[in-house]
């Protein structure tokens, strides 16, 4: 690691303990501001629905803000915002995640509230219905009635994957979600939501002994439950090209997206950052590859993006993930010539390699962003929670702007030489709006 590239490691301390029911705890004190941030993360997302089951991950985020055994319905906001705080949750993949920004001095208020939904969320037969109704509009509104809104991120995988883990609709289908029970839903929390299937991470103006005494006090009284297996969402790597076609009523342009396969995220991290790199240095800036290619120079896109992950956060999954170009382009420019462009500019870089000056560039944008993330107590908090559960070190979130600093233009070289046109899935979308 080059010296500069160290001096971007994040010093904050970290300090973790184990509570008798299997409970992961991570405290990242920061004395400099009165704040602190608490997070939930449970290990529990999209891939890790049972078939019948499509979108339970989500919907369950939104049962746990209904209320439990010692705080009825809205009182969960109605607390932590009487204390100057702000609070959500979002859930990913490979984890669901609950957290909370608040005056130091409201820090046993957050882990009682957290506590008690762990203990004994308000599951019943009104809160489901009124919450998958709740989904279903989510759906309407973000999906259904949106230009291009599964494109590609719920249309891609399906092609992209072989298992029911990687390439089913993670907000859900609205069958199973009507057809779920109460027992469902019990069946869920009582097997994901086990306190061992959990990592508590606390970050900001912590006193380290008083804040276990107190996550001690409401967290060790929760009943231990057997925690479920890590589910194995690796795949065998693709040996041919996989196709779809699908039609968007509302899109005003048609568009296409491109998969590949990347290396093991957690397991082969030091590849994959290559790739993170890469992907940067395709789309990211008006300076980008594929910007200048296929938006300036050739014209043949109005819009273009890379990226790796789902969801754009490359760091928060595990395998097997994509990086994803997706292009948006007029309506007399074929998907064929996309793709050209494209693998053109990719054969470029495998063939010729990477400049230290535009290396630079890129390394310098992506740990400018991770660097920002930081500057919070709660993006830090929130970074060091993921990192705990999907790395199984927190301390790997303070390191990644320097491992990304270290990155040698050979690796993007052979991240570009791994982008195969012969084992990419390519999901075209044609804008049907305009038939009669």
């Amino acid at each position: 690691m080059t010296a500069a590239g160290a001096d971007l490691t994040l010093r904050h301390p970290v300090e973790r303990f184990r509570l008798e029911n299997g409970l992961r705890v991570v405290l990242a004190p920061d004395r400099s501001v009165p704040v602190v941030a608490v997070t939930v993360s449970y290990d529990v997302g999209m891939r890790n629905e049972p078939e019948g089951r499509t979108g339970f991950a989500h919907l369950f985020e939104h049962l746990m803000f209904q209320g439990s055994a010692h705080v009825p319905k809205m009182e969960h906001a109605r607390l932590v915002q009487a204390a100057g705080g702000t609070f959500n949750g979002s859930t990913h993949q490979d984890y669901t995640n609950y957290y909370e920004a608040l005056p130091a001095e409201a820090l046993e208020r957050a882990l009682f509230l957290e506590a008690d939904r762990m203990a004994a969320p308000a599951i019943t037969e009104e809160n489901l219905r009124n919450q998958i109704d709740v989904v279903k509009e989510e759906i309407r509104v973000n999906v259904l009635n949106r230009p291009y809104g599964a494109f590609p991120w719920l249309q891609l995988p399906q092609i992209a994957f072989e298992s029911f883990a990687n390439t089913h609709d993670g907000y859900g289908s609205f069958v199973d979600l009507e057809s779920s029970t109460v027992e469902d839903a019990r069946d869920f929390f009582h097997r994901y939501y086990a306190p061992g299937n959990a990592v508590l991470c606390l970050g900001g103006d912590l006193d380290v002994a008083e804040t276990e005494r107190l996550v001690r006090r409401w967290f060790g009284p929760i009943e231990a439950r057997e925690v479920p297996a890590t589910p194995n969402t690796g795949e065998p790597s693709p040996t041919t090209v996989r196709t779809g076609v699908v039609e968007d009523r509302l899109a005003p342009a048609p568009a296409v997206a491109i998969g590949w396969r990347v290396p093991d995220p957690v397991a082969d991290l030091d590849t994959y950052l290559g790739t993170v790199l890469l992907a940067e240095l395709l789309s990211e800036g008006d300076a980008s590859r594929l910007e200048r290619r296929l938006v300036h120079d050739d014209q043949l896109a109005v819009a273009q993006s890379s990226y790796v992950g789902l969801f754009g956060d490359p760091f928060d999954v595990r395998d097997a993930t994509l990086l994803t170009t997706q292009v948006h382009h007029p309506a007399a420019v074929t998907a064929e010539q996309v793709l050209d462009a494209v693998h053109d500019e990719i054969g470029r870089i495998a063939k010729d390699g990477v400049g230290a000056e535009e290396l630079a560039r890129v390394q310098a944008r992506t740990e400018a962003q991770l660097l920002r993330q930081a500057d919070s107590v709660l993006g830090r908090t929130l970074a060091f929670a993921s990192a705990e559960l999907v790395h199984g070190r927190a301390e790997l979130a303070g390191e990644l702007a320097a491992r990304l600093a270290a990155v040698a233009p050979e690796q993007l070289q052979a991240a570009a030489r791994g982008l195969d046109r012969g084992t990419a899935a390519v999901l075209e979308l044609k804008a049907t709006g305009g038939r009669r």
